[in-house]
């Protein structure tokens, strides 16, 4: 069973949604029982880096993951999971949960499309992720294969854990983490097969982890 964490964020029943139609067992959960129960955990969410931290500091959620992480309980962060899974967002100059080295950042007005017109802020739509290390979590995945997304700030953790890149205006990273402890800035509970196909592989290796326990 995967627990999606709920700390009031948006997109947690989308992507409860997504598992429950590739037969994946998930609940929404702040209970630290359920969560330590899990297989793996998903941390999603839409909004404000400030107000989501506030709310996993006063839940004492942080501190859950912190815990889960370091006993080595796979997690998947998703979007506003992904960016404040680093030490700091600009967005409400906030300090974040420090889970992975780096910082956010933003998307400028200076910045322009190849055609030279200035991008849309926020990004919106469908883009393709390079790779630039093996992960297991893209295994059956095309290259050429498109995610959605959404967001105005963006994910810029230490170059090692880079794990793939997105173009929308500059080079940011779209993907970040190491193995069991992943992030994705699209959502992939919105992004059709492929994202299907990811969300299948996570809890592929989720369970892989809990029988080798």
């Amino acid at each position: 069973m995967l627990a999606i964490l709920d700390y009031e964020a948006g997109n947690l029943t989308s992507v409860k949604r997504a598992l429950d139609h590739l037969s994946i067992p998930a609940t929404i959960t702040a209970e630290k029982g359920v969560i330590a129960r899990s297989q793996g955990l998903i941390f999603p969410g839409v909004g404000a880096a400030g107000s989501a931290m506030a709310n996993l500091r006063r839940s004492g959620l942080d501190m859950v993951m912190a815990a889960e992480i370091a006993a080595d309980k796979p997690m998947l962060g998703i979007c506003l999971g992904c960016q404040i899974l680093l030490d700091y967002s600009p967005e409400n100059d906030t300090p974040t949960l420090g889970l992975i080295p780096g910082q956010c950042g933003v998307f400028t007005p200076d910045l322009t499309e190849e055609d030279g017109l200035p991008i849309n802020i926020p990004h919106m739509g469908w883009n393709t992720v390079k790779l630039k290390k093996e992960c297991r979590l893209f295994a059956g995945i095309a290259p050429e294969s498109e995610f959605y997304f959404v967001h105005s700030f963006f994910p810029a953790p230490d170059p090692e854990f880079v794990i793939g890149t997105t173009r929308y205006g500059r080079e940011f990273c779209s993907v970040h983490g190491r193995d069991g402890l992943w992030a994705t800035q699209f959502h992939p509970e919105k992004s059709g097969r492929p994202g299907l196909q990811l969300l299948s592989n996570f809890f592929a290796y989720c369970r892989e982890v809990a029988h080798a326990q």
